[in-house]
């Protein structure tokens, strides 16, 4: 259902059953690490015109990994990271979830 990279691959898939008999599945709900007990990397200072799938390719080894550095920013919405320039964002070690 999702690759490797995807912060919700480890997640445990559930099962919704439907009055109707039909079959539901979806993925667990996901919960934020704490973002203190992150490894941090860097404090980096953003630039106009910055990406985060940049930025996570560069200090993280993927582009899809950019959602490590939103939860170590505590942050679901990825664009907040980077908005205004000149905000101080961490950024992580890369980690890895463990199966649940």
């Amino acid at each position: 259902m999702f690759d490797e990279t995807s912060r919700y691959y480890y997640l445990e898939t559930e099962k919704f059953t439907n009055p109707d008999g039909r079959i539901i599945a979806y993925k667990a709900r996901r919960f934020l690490p704490q973002s203190e007990k992150l490894q941090l990397q860097v404090e980096l200072t953003v630039n106009e015109g910055d990406r985060l799938d940049r930025i996570a390719n560069t200090y993280i080894g993927s582009p899809e990994m950019f959602w490590q550095v939103c939860d170590a920013n505590n942050t679901m919405n990825p664009f907040e990271l980077l908005d205004p320039p000149g905000k101080q964002i961490r950024i992580p070690q890369p980690y890895i979830i463990e199966p649940m």
